[in-house]
């Protein structure tokens, strides 16, 4: 057959895809072996019945047919209503464009800020898809790791020391995944400035914005001299508990969300009807969102005192966002060994921090999204498997000293 474009078959590059211990375990689960899945964020529970029960009645009521390429007027005001709550800034719907998800939402933006050739700032640790979005837009990026030990914030210095010529964006993700890091606002503050400074536009992935551990979130939306140049991306997935319902949005200058019109014309041409509406309705009711915001809230306070005085590892960020990050780097080689033997050892799959950027090597990303017992459990099981290494690793230590 004829050769398949650069383009695609070069969209993952040679990062490590860190997907393959979830990809095993759930292979291994459906082959009947009991897996406990703390690889994924995706809720353990449907999607609240109201929701559900809004689109029955949207699909019966004859909402079948093409939407606004833009965005169905009802379903672009809820989420100009809900930005303008989630960022503090004044959101009309002739600022919003509707997207296929979160991700769809940031594959709009990352389009409307570069050119092939242009380069951007992405903010590590990220969410896995980020470096492919940017090359599929042809476009170059470096990773500023935002570290650890200064708690996930990334500093300005670090922004301004990978600043190109041709560097036209930077990516952030507050709340972050995989780290649960909630920016500061001095955070927020310095990479505004560097922004502004520069004249770059600021692609802002506020998709965890109401899992914030009890904080209110801050946008960067609503700093000083940042509406003309800020692209928040944001979808219904992590707050409403739709994320197989696939919409969300972005939020920028109406100039861009008129020109962006144009991408969904030949991507998507437009959302599903009845969904449109029913998501519509979901987002002006407010339905499951407190509800889902207590109970991952819980959650992390749950499993981050189970890990509490571990030996062998340690809690790291982890303020907000559906996961618990938990460092491993002083008994296993890599976030990678430690995923891998958890699997083989108590049939419990994480994700490996190296999937995310080189600031999570050496950890691994625990998802909240199993119930109350599973968790108890699985944070039991991690500790004894934890502390049993560690203690082994002292033992080589202290016998290779005295040989």
């Amino acid at each position: 057959m004829p050769a398949i474009s650069k383009r695609i078959s070069g969209i993952l590059g040679n990062d490590p895809s860190g997907w393959e211990v979830h990809f095993t375990a759930k292979a291994r689960q459906e082959a009947g072996e009991d897996i406990v899945m703390l690889s994924i964020g995706d809720h353990d529970r449907p999607t609240p019945e109201a929701s559900v029960e809004a689109c029955v009645e949207e699909l019966r009521a004859g909402h079948h047919h093409y939407t606004d390429l833009q965005g169905i007027a009802s379903l672009r005001q809820a989420m100009a209503d809900v930005t303008t709550r989630s960022t503090g800034v004044a959101t009309t719907l002739e600022q919003i464009i509707v997207a296929p998800g979160g991700q769809g939402a940031l594959f709009a933006a990352v389009h409307a800020a570069l050119d092939p050739g242009d380069h951007a700032i992405v903010v590590g640790p990220y969410y896995a898809t980020y470096p492919g979005t940017f090359r599929v837009a042809c476009a170059s990026f470096d990773v500023v790791e935002a570290l650890a030990e200064d708690d996930f914030q990334p500093k300005r210095a670090a922004l301004e020391a990978a600043k190109r010529p041709e560097t036209r964006a930077v990516l952030i993700n507050s709340p972050n995944n995989p780290t649960g890091a909630v920016y500061s606002r001095e955070t927020l503050e310095g990479i505004a400035g560097f922004c502004r400074d520069h004249d770059l536009w600021l692609i802002s992935d506020e998709v965890y914005w109401t899992h914030t551990g009890g904080e209110q979130h801050l946008s960067p939306l609503a700093l000083p001299g940042m509406e003309e140049r800020t692209l928040v991306v944001n979808s219904v997935s992590k707050s409403h508990g739709m994320t197989g319902w696939r919409v969300g949005w972005m939020r920028g200058p109406k100039q861009v969300v008129d020109d962006l019109v144009n991408l969904n014309l030949v991507l998507t041409y437009g959302l599903g009807d009845f969904i449109s509406h029913a998501v519509a309705r979901a987002l002006v009711a407010g339905w499951g969102v407190e509800e889902l915001t207590q109970r991952y809230d819980a959650r992390r306070k749950a499993l981050i005192s189970a890990f509490d005085g571990i030996r062998g590892a340690q809690v790291r960020g982890s303020q907000g966002g559906i996961y618990v990050m938990l460092d491993v780097s002083d008994t296993f080689e890599s976030g990678e060994d430690f995923a891998w033997s958890l699997l083989e050892a108590e049939k419990i799959a994480v994700t490996p921090g190296e999937a995310f950027g080189r600031a999570a090597a050496g950890h691994v990303r625990i998802s909240l999204c199993q119930d109350e017992q599973t968790l108890a459990q699985a944070a039991s099981r991690i500790r004894n498997f934890v502390e049993t290494r560690a203690g082994e690793a002292k033992r080589q230590r202290i016998t290779g000293a005295a040989s």
